[in-house]
């Protein structure tokens, strides 16, 4: 039961983003939202105020009825208006039928209520709100903002001159037309407002990962610059030497082996730059690291200080332990719920040691991690070692120590910059 349990809070909550977070709670919050309000402001005012006689009784009777159908129909709207708002899909054109004949229905009843006088008029006003409310949270996701005013004015005068008649009294009047512009602007306030809030966190999701993309391809294109830089010469050089030699071999000439020999060395010169291309592609810089993880963290939400300097380290260690800080990033990230993360770099008796640590510890999984096992492969090419696992306090630690070769210089730097976002 507890593996179920879990296994549906992963579903539902730690495998969705950040930005779907927010929405699973902004539609929770509004299903209680519905509710909360139908029993506050409409069942204990029934409850409460109306006359004994059985008519009343029977009205409101009705009217709780009416008022739990308009949030159990309110509640299977949320996803189809708030999916409208957002430009997912289009809403279906008999999705709003049953919100607004419960709508007028209701209105009818409490006009009948009022024009019988089974109730104080401050009740009639609660029942109003509450009659009002579910609808006007989906209906002001679905026109534009003027639109939605405009016609809530339409409706405080029309609903205030109604209830008004009912009994002849103008306070009655202005007490429903005031009622109407509450829940008006409350619906603004909570759907709209929040809807609006989710669009913008969308957004910067999509950009997020346009700019991750367009990353990845100027990264593509640098290398493919390189490339032609490197072997665009060398292959239009090969490419005539070989003719020449093709040329004078035909006619006998001694010249053409001295022309191959030159192809050969060309060739082999090529294989040499692009095997130095490749090798500082792969590579990685742990200056760069170090402020690039910080800057993907910060922009994740997550609190990220990073204490230490590279500078002075040789370019094996940089290049090792920055992929260990490129691979931890990505880790917490994924796999984690982190708030915090704390990255140190030290340098302990001839070690640099590189310490990552996150309160938000990974979920186990069936085995080791193809990401951590290469990085003990990249780390056992220097003699480092890597440790990683939770540190028994609710946090996650990764820890790589790579030795400085005796015969590699390192200048300490003379300060330790710790820089927090």
């Amino acid at each position: 039961m507890i593996g179920r349990l879990r296994s549906w809070q992963r579903r539902t909550w730690h495998d969705r983003s950040k930005a779907a977070r927010v929405e699973l709670q902004s539609v929770i919050v509004t299903h209680c939202t519905f509710w909360v309000f139908s029993l506050s402001w409409l069942m204990l005012p029934l409850l409460s105020g109306l006359h004994p006689e059985p008519v009343p009784r029977l009205l409101g009777g009705l009217l709780l009825l009416l008022g739990a159908l308009q949030c159990v129909v309110a509640n299977r709207c949320v996803r189809p208006v708030l999916d409208h708002y957002l430009g997912r899909a289009a809403l279906p054109p008999r999705a709003l039928r049953a919100p607004v004949g419960l709508l007028v229905l209701g209105l009818a009843l409490l006009v009948l209520l009022d024009l019988l006088d089974a109730a104080p008029s401050i009740t009639i006003r609660l029942v109003l709100g509450a009659t009002l409310m579910p609808f006007g949270m989906l209906y002001s996701l679905l026109v534009p903002l003027r639109v939605f005013l405009r016609q809530t004015a339409v409706l405080a005068a029309v609903l205030g001159l109604v209830l008004g008649l009912t009994r002849l009294d103008a306070a009655a009047a202005l007490g429903s037309a005031v009622m109407v512009g509450f829940v008006s602007l409350f619906c603004l306030l909570t759907s709209r407002c929040g809807a609006w809030t989710l669009s913008v966190l969308w957004e910067a999701e999509r950009a997020r990962e346009v700019e991750a993309q367009l990353a990845v391809a100027e990264e593509r294109l640098r290398f493919g610059r390189d490339l032609h830089d490197v072997l665009g010469r060398n292959l239009a050089v090969i490419a005539l030497k070989s003719e020449l030699a093709v040329q004078l071999a035909r006619r006998g000439r001694p010249e053409a082996v001295a022309q191959m020999i030159e192809v050969q060395r060309l060739a082999q010169e090529s294989q040499r730059e692009v095997r130095e291309v490749v090798r500082g592609y792969r590579e990685a810089d742990l200056g760069k690291e170090l402020a690039g993880a910080q800057g993907v963290l910060t922009a994740a939400g997550i609190d990220c200080t990073v204490s230490g300097s590279a500078v002075g380290l040789p370019p094996l260690v940089q290049s090792a332990l920055g992929w260990v800080v490129r691979e931890a990033a990505t880790n917490v990230l994924r796999h984690g719920d982190a708030r915090r993360c704390a990255v140190t770099l030290e340098i302990k008796e001839g070690r640099a040691v590189l310490s990552v640590e996150n309160d938000g510890a990974p979920r186990p999984g069936p085995g080791p991690g193809a990401g951590l096992t290469g990085l003990r492969e990249r780390l056992s090419k220097v003699d480092g070692t890597l440790r990683a696992g939770p540190d028994g306090r609710g946090s996650f630690r990764l820890s790589a120590e790579v030795p400085l070769s005796p015969t590699e210089s390192f200048v300490p730097p003379r300060t330790v910059s710790e820089v927090t976002p």
